[in-house]
């Protein structure tokens, strides 16, 4: 089946990524990888807990009341 990935093609996968990157920095990979995905997924689900809405100055409510 084309496009199928199965088991023995992620263990692999795996043995590959171990040996480029070391059993040392895999961990840290996996926090930065987990850290930036909640990021985004905060990011496009903002629900408005941060505050992250635009704010109109002072001086252009003033004006947009007087005219």
């Amino acid at each position: 089946m084309p496009g199928f990935i199965g088991m023995p093609e992620l263990l692999l996968l795996g043995l590959v990524v171990l040996l480029v990157f070391g059993p040392k920095r895999l961990p840290e990979m996996g926090r930065s990888l987990g850290r930036g995905m909640r990021e985004f997924k905060e990011s496009v689900t903002n629900d408005g807990k941060h505050g992250d809405h635009l704010a109109v100055p002072e001086e252009l409510t003033r004006e947009r009341e007087a005219a």
